[in-house]
């Protein structure tokens, strides 16, 4: 049962980042590990793509306020929005700070 649960959520969430990614004016922000998903378009450009940039200040300023190890816990669902998990679970270290255990 719990298994179902999380599979429903993993959905709303994918859900959820899609719009704030595609800058759905109709969405709510939603707060997923720390983070309100209205600012993730910040983080946008140094987490898609084969060889992104490296984070800008505001992109390192939002990572630096997530809950790490929770953003791990939806590394299966970014390649969905066009993140690369790659580069996405490299943004702490770039930001200077600790990398992730996932």
């Amino acid at each position: 049962m719990a298994h179902t649960s999380g599979n429903t959520m993993m959905k709303w969430l994918v859900a959820a980042l899609v719009i704030a990614f595609l800058g759905g004016e109709v969405a709510q922000a939603v707060v997923i590990c720390n983070i309100n998903t209205d600012n993730l378009g910040v983080c946008r450009a140094a987490v898609t793509g084969n060889r992104p940039p490296p984070p800008n200040k505001q992109c390192c300023n939002l990572i630096r306020g997530a809950n790490i190890p929770c953003l791990c816990t939806y590394k299966s669902a970014l390649p969905a929005l066009g993140i690369n998990p790659a580069n996405a679970l490299a943004l702490p270290g770039k930001c200077g700070m600790k990398k992730p255990p996932c």
